[in-house]
Formats: structure tokens, C-alpha cells, sequence
């Protein structure tokens, strides 16, 4: 594909666990992250130190693939095999830079894009109502067409249930449609073919009905979903009781994103166009609308957040041209710094950043780190933590709407790949949980599939390589 520009480079310097090149697009602050959450990541993803040794010297990383299967032959850490940290080390060295190849491409803008739990699924949803199920395990074949039911404006977001037997889609509507995935029906024409359920977030204490629901997800255990709604709101819906379970008035502009902190389902973060991550105990509601945490960072609205799942750290991607990693244990109360930067007349929707604007720092910044290089534009561009399987999620990725896909090193901050192939904005992708496989969906209306090189080459910060 002559119009495929990947970007590989080798630096020469690798001691000390990570690359010590320069940082182009990286976190804001100089050097490692210097925090718990550098540790945690190690220790998942930094082999046994014995195991990087076939003769005596210093210890480097990263360890190269053939020096780790000596070492493991060589029972040299006395374990007789990998542990995880150890298959991480050699798997996240193979990042899935390598392509692309078109899963799919429709006449309609693709703004979905999901790998179920056990990744033998992909989900793609599409601008004008038209969501695909693909078997990854059977050569990303088709399995199920869904033409959705009452799609306002475009399929805001789908979700997969923990089994794998429901699928739910949101769109710019307060009802969201559940659809069974399993049937045997290919072509699944709502409430035709099959029947599409619609849950009403709406309730009779509410101002105003008409409202739409950016992003939505399924608890661990599949009895409940959480949505992010353009009334400034939160909801809970109760799915063994079919009704609303709850609404927070969570924020003071519209919540674009939530999930869930972890399985236990207690907690949960929310991100809105007032620039504020909040934090949510269930347990212990005070007053309607009270958050148990708010942090402050971004300069601009947040557009996507992803928890790492351990109930303490998530990422969230904003407007202000950034992702930013938290830990909840910084959280404060006092919303009173909230910071405004840009001109009341700046729209991100069909506007450029400003430039001054990328040069300001919130005063009270909470975040661990900043990433940049990407842009936040036209639509809300989504980011990932990557799998702990295979890279115990050493990386975060995000699309952009310079039409390409970015991945950090979380710990470095340093740009390690930008994926270019699309022709625009890339407003979701998504790393399969066990293999180096990703998939990116873009306004262009392609879906498209990533894979590893297949060289060994160990990725590295971007500034100070060569290309091949």
C-alpha cells in the first residue's frame, strides 16, 4: 500500500529499562514518570533480570527475544519457564504496526470500534445507523448486520455484554436499543427480523426528555449499564429490573464519557465538556449530585476516559490537544481553579486549536502526566490503556483527527509508533486482548486492521531513529 507511511526508528541508546531519546509528542514533564504506577508497569512488563544474561555483564533492557528463550532453557531464574512479566517483555516488543489491511469500508463514517472480552468478536458502528459484527477467528468474516433502530444524528457508542449474548447501541436519542447477537440471523433489521428492546433513560423526574447518550457501558457482572448523557448527567440502568436506577446531575455541561472503575461496580469516573474528571462512590451518596473527588488538568473538554481497571489510575483524552493519566488518590473537592483558556468563539467541531493555547498549564494541574502529538478535534476522539496480557499495559493509545493512530509509552511519555493510512479523523481503535492486533475506524468510513511487524525490533521514542 504505497499510501501507508509507518514509522519505525531505533535509538541508540536503550539502558536503563527505556529509551533515553528525546521525546517528540511526549508527557510534559522531562524523564520517567516518577510514581507507583512506573513500578506497577515494570513489574508487569520487565523480565526476570537473570533471564536477559548469557554470559556476565550488565543487565539492559529490552531484552532481546533469543536472550530470553536462552535464559528460560537455561532455567537461569530457577522458575523453568515465563512468568507473565516475562511474556510480556517479548510480546509488547511487537507492536501491531504493520499494514494496514481493510477488515471493511462503508459509505458512512465509522465511529465504533470494539473487540469483545475474549477477542473472537470485533463491533463496528457506523454514522447512519448500521452497526457489524465480525468473527475474528473465522478471517474477520461478517457475522451479523444490525440496522439500527431510531439513530439520531449517528450510533454514539456500543457495548458488548460481559457473555457475549446482548449487544447495546446509544445514539443521539435518551433510548438505548438492546439486540440479541447470538441469533442466527445475519441481517438483523430492527423489530423486522429481530426484535430491538429499547431501554428508557428518561424518567418522570426529569426537566427535559429529549436528551442523547454519548457513551455507555456494561458492569462486569452484565446487570447494569452507566451512560454519559447530553443533559449533563449520569444514569444507571438496572437491566434484571428493566427501569433507570439512577440519575447524578454530574456535571455542568454535557458528560461525553463514563465507565466504570473496576468490576466491583462501586466506582465510577466521569468526564465532561466543564474540562472535570469526577469520581463517583455508589456507596456512599451524601447528597444527590455529590462527587466523592474531582480532578482538574485539562484546559478543555474531555472526550474519552478508560480506566486501567485496578480502581486507582484511568486516562481521558481532551480538547485541549492532550491525554492525561490520573490517580484518584490525588482527587480534590474545590472546583474553584477550574480553568477556561480559549476564546468563547472557538468551536473544536470545525475550528483549529489556537496556537497560544497548546503553550498554557493549568494552575493546578492533578494529572501524573501529559501526552501529546495527537489532535482532539471534529469529533470525540477516543484512548485506551493496551492490554495486560501482552503488554501489561505499558502503552496508552488514541486516535486523532489528523487521520492516524498514536501510542505512548506511559511511563517515558515518548511517541513509540503513529499508525498513517486513513483519509480522516480516526475516532476509535482498539488493541485485542491477547494478540499484537489493532484496529482502527475513521470518518472515512474504513475499518481497518494493524498488525506486528514480525522483525523483533523493540519499539522505541520516535526522535533519534533510523528509518528502514
Amino acid at each position: 500500500m504505497s499510501r501507508v507511511r509507518k514509522k519505525f526508528r531505533v535509538c541508540d541508546d536503550e539502558s536503563e529499562g527505556t529509551s533515553s531519546c528525546g521525546n517528540q509528542g511526549s508527557k510534559e514533564n522531562s524523564g520517567h514518570l516518577d510514581h507507583e504506577i512506573a513500578q506497577l508497569t515494570k513489574l508487569r512488563s520487565v523480565p526476570h533480570a537473570l533471564l536477559g544474561r548469557d554470559m556476565p555483564g550488565k543487565f539492559k533492557l529490552p531484552v532481546s527475544t533469543v536472550k530470553m528463550l536462552v535464559g528460560r532453557e537455561g532455567n537461569y531464574s530457577g522458575r523453568g519457564r515465563f512468568s507473565s512479566a516475562d511474556s510480556c517483555h517479548v510480546l509488547s516488543r511487537y507492536l501491531p504496526v504493520s499494514g494496514p489491511w481493510k477488515i471493511d469500508q462503508m459509505r458512512s463514517r465509522a465511529y465504533v470500534s470494539q473487540f469483545s472480552a475474549d477477542g473472537t468478536l470485533l463491533i463496528a458502528g457506523f454514522q447512519r445507523g448500521q452497526i457489524r459484527i465480525y468473527n475474528v477467528e473465522k478471517g474477520w468474516q461478517l457475522q451479523k448486520n444490525i440496522l439500527a433502530r431510531g439513530v439520531g444524528w449517528t450510533i454514539t457508542d456500543t457495548c458488548l455484554s460481559p457473555d457475549q449474548r446482548y449487544l447495546v447501541y446509544s445514539s443521539m436519542s435518551p433510548i438505548v436499543h438492546i439486540v440479541t447477537v447470538g441469533s442466527a440471523v445475519t441481517d438483523s433489521l430492527a423489530n423486522i427480523t429481530e426484535i430491538h428492546n429499547g431501554l428508557d433513560f428518561t424518567g418522570h423526574d426529569d426537566d427535559d426528555d429529549e436528551f442523547g447518550i454519548f457513551s455507555l457501558k456494561f458492569s462486569t457482572d452484565g446487570r447494569e449499564l452507566v451512560a454519559a448523557s447530553s443533559d449533563n448527567s449520569i444514569y444507571v440502568y438496572d437491566l434484571e429490573a428493566n427501569r433507570r436506577s439512577l440519575r447524578i446531575p454530574a456535571h455542568k455541561y454535557d458528560v461525553n464519557t463514563v465507565c466504570f472503575a473496576d468490576e466491583t461496580g462501586h466506582l465510577i469516573y466521569s468526564g465532561s465538556d466543564d474540562n472535570l474528571c469526577k469520581v463517583w462512590d455508589r456507596r456512599c451518596f451524601i447528597t444527590k449530585g455529590q462527587a466523592a473527588g474531582v480532578l482538574m488538568g485539562h484546559l478543555e473538554g474531555i472526550t474519552f476516559l478508560d480506566s486501567r481497571g485496578d480502581g486507582r489510575y484511568f486516562i481521558s483524552n481532551g480538547k485541549d490537544q492532550t491525554t492525561k493519566l490520573w490517580d484518584i488518590r490525588r482527587m480534590g473537592y474545590n472546583t474553584a481553579y477550574n480553568t477556561r483558556v480559549r476564546d468563547s468563539e472557538w468551536d473544536y467541531r470545525w475550528m483549529e486549536y489556537p496556537p497560544h493555547a497548546r503553550t498554557l498549564k493549568h494552575p493546578r494541574d492533578q494529572s501524573l502526566a501529559t501526552y501529546k502529538g495527537h489532535s482532539v478535534l471534529r469529533t470525540l476522539i477516543r484512548c485506551h490503556f493496551s492490554p495486560e496480557y501482552s503488554t501489561g499495559q505499558r502503552y496508552i493509545y488514541t486516535g486523532s483527527s489528523d487521520a492516524s493512530v498514536y501510542i505512548y509509552d506511559l511511563v517515558t511519555g515518548a511517541e513509540v509508533a503513529r499508525l498513517d493510512f486513513h483519509d480522516a479523523p480516526v475516532r476509535d481503535c482498539n488493541w485485542h486482548p491477547y494478540y499484537p492486533i489493532l484496529v482502527s475506524s475513521s470518518w472515512d468510513g474504513v475499518i481497518a486492521r494493524w498488525e506486528f511487524p514480525g522483525r523483533g525490533e523493540a519499539p522505541v521514542p520516535v526522535r533519534h531513529r533510523r528509518s528502514y
